[in-house]
């Protein structure tokens, strides 16, 4: 039975999984750090630099050592690339990629011996989806940067891992940016292939199954660099690796993009 409390931070803790996740760890007594847009302990855009650094400095002073680092801070855009505003796409990486990998940045500091850093990326890292790219392209960054930062920390007592779920139901399909503009080009297809409906709702993951997976993860001595979350997409990962990128990006066109 464990006794020592761990001082956990959530980036993105306030809602969806971040909130089910610290939940989880103050029921198991541990410290629990919210970064957040609505944080109840730091209030703040993971995409805003400078204050995140500060954020950091001051839980250091505040709480000491980190023994786990969780990013799920993150913010979804969708729309055809070319016609989506430059401060939306930038928006969507300041957040996602560069809110993630500072975090990291400024958490390693004041990381303790064995400590863990769990980033929560998506299954749309390994299967990018039409009208969502950008979102699907900050994920799989994020995915490398995850794969690169656990090398070359292999050599510490500090581990790393991603951590990809497919879709959940939580809020974070109605908060997404849904932008439906279009042209001749596409018609319809931009918003009838984004538009969340009760259908594709109902097929998402349940929170809780999520939750008690990545918790599980979390938990293991030692990680593999990588894991995916959701039984479709385990079989659909390891159908991409046997078929060449040309066919999967077919069948994932005829799934996705709707006329």
């Amino acid at each position: 039975m464990r006794i020592e409390k761990r001082t956990v931070v959530i980036t993105g803790a306030s809602s969806g999984i971040g909130k089910g996740l610290k939940e989880r760890f103050e029921k198991k007594g541990d410290i629990v750090i919210d970064i957040s847009l609505d944080g109840k302990d730091y209030q703040c855009d993971v995409g805003d630099d400078a204050k995140l650094k500060a954020v950091f400095d001051d839980i250091y002073l505040n709480y000491g050592e980190i023994d786990i680092l969780i990013t799920c801070a993150g913010y979804g855009i969708s729309g055809a690339v070319e016609l989506l505003p430059e401060d939306a796409t930038r928006k969507q990486f300041d957040v996602n990629f560069f809110g993630t990998a500072n975090a990291c940045k400024y958490a390693l500091p004041i990381m303790k011996k064995k400590s863990k850093i769990v980033i929560i990326s998506s299954a749309t890292a390994l299967f990018p989806v039409p009208f969502k790219t950008y979102y699907c392209a900050s994920k799989a960054a994020v995915n490398s940067f995850a794969q690169g930062l656990k090398m070359e920390l292999s050599k510490t007592q500090i581990d790393v891992t991603s951590i990809c779920p497919g879709d959940i139901r939580t809020n974070f399909s109605q908060n997404r940016d849904k932008r439906y503009e279009t042209n001749e080009r596409y018609g319809k297809s931009v918003e009838l292939s984004t538009k969340p409906t009760e259908k594709t709702e109902k097929r998402r993951m349940d929170p809780n199954y999520a939750i008690n997976k990545i918790i599980k993860v979390i938990e293991k001595k030692k990680f593999k660099p990588q894991y995916i979350i959701g039984k479709q997409y385990h079989i659909f990962y390891a159908f991409k690796r046997l078929v060449t990128t040309n066919f999967l990006n077919k069948c994932i066109t005829k799934i996705f993009y709707k006329k």
